[in-house]
């Protein structure tokens, strides 16, 4: 894509939950045995904002999907938007990479937002494969039927395949650990930069071509990281779902969101690279 007079985005990380004592094989499927495989979980959503436009990318979850399901929730998603000045109560675009519980719930404090989705997840999410508990589990009854009221409501745009929601800003379906997965590529200051969002939990899955244990399509998953790559300026461009890293690699917006919200369009900290 020609950025020759594209504005670069902002492009934000906001940390609002975490999950402790992972073991490797929560992580990476088969058996692993290297530094950092029994990695926690982080818990993300990620803004783009260029001047007036803001883009949201997921929604988190709440306390009691968080309680149900033995996370913490470090600061309501709310209030970490707040901390980017952005009020969820004004946000007019938000993308759902997909529709787990933890990255599609409090649709209802986005009262005003086009919700951007894949055709093939809403099919996911609301068809057969739901009849398998093992592929139902990681779904939230209460928010996949808040995402229907959202459709009827008239505020679902639905895509297939690439689409672009601005001049560098980019969807693209990859699949794999759910039908309908999707990646956001953000033209910002320092390049093309993927929030990959569950294409790759962590780091290590993509660096080491390991798919995470909850998949659709194992396939899919692995040419997903392939696409990823693509899409991305290098390495240092791709933004995992759920990297502790992800806030020690990345400058914080300022001392007081330190270990909250990193700048993901400044380059990594020298001592991470």
């Amino acid at each position: 894509m020609d950025t020759q007079g594209i504005a670069p985005f902002e492009l934000y990380a906001i940390r609002y939950a975490r999950h402790g004592g992972r073991k490797a094989q929560d992580n990476y499927m088969g058996t692993v045995d290297f530094h950092d495989a029994e990695s926690d979980l982080d818990y993300y959503v990620w803004v783009a904002r260029r001047h007036s436009e803001i883009y949201v990318i997921d929604t988190g979850f709440e306390e009691q999907s968080a309680r149900e399901r033995g996370r913490e929730i470090l600061i309501s998603v709310k209030d970490g938007l707040a901390l980017l000045g952005v009020a969820t109560e004004t946000v007019e675009h938000v993308i759902l990479t997909h529709l787990h519980y933890d990255h599609a719930g409090t649709l209802d404090q986005f009262p005003k937002a086009k919700f951007h989705i894949q055709d093939a997840e809403s099919a996911y999410a609301t068809g057969r494969c739901m009849c398998h508990p093992a592929l139902r589990h990681p779904f939230n009854v209460e928010d996949t039927v808040s995402f229907v009221r959202k459709l009827y409501g008239g505020q679902v745009e639905f895509h297939r395949g690439d689409a672009e929601l601005a001049p560098g800003l980019t969807l693209h379906l990859v699949g794999g650990h759910t039908m309908g997965l999707q990646v956001v590529r953000v033209w910002t200051q320092r390049g093309w930069v993927v929030i990959a969002s569950d294409a790759t939990h962590l780091y290590g899955n993509i660096d080491r071509q390991i798919p995470f244990p909850i998949v659709y399509n194992v396939g899919d998953m692995m040419e997903g990281h392939k696409l990823v790559r693509r899409l991305a300026d290098s390495s240092q461009h791709i933004i995992p779902g759920h990297d502790p890293q992800v806030m020690r690699r990345y400058p914080a917006l300022s001392p007081d969101t330190a270990g909250k919200v990193v700048r993901l369009d400044a380059a990594p900290n020298h001592s991470t690279e």
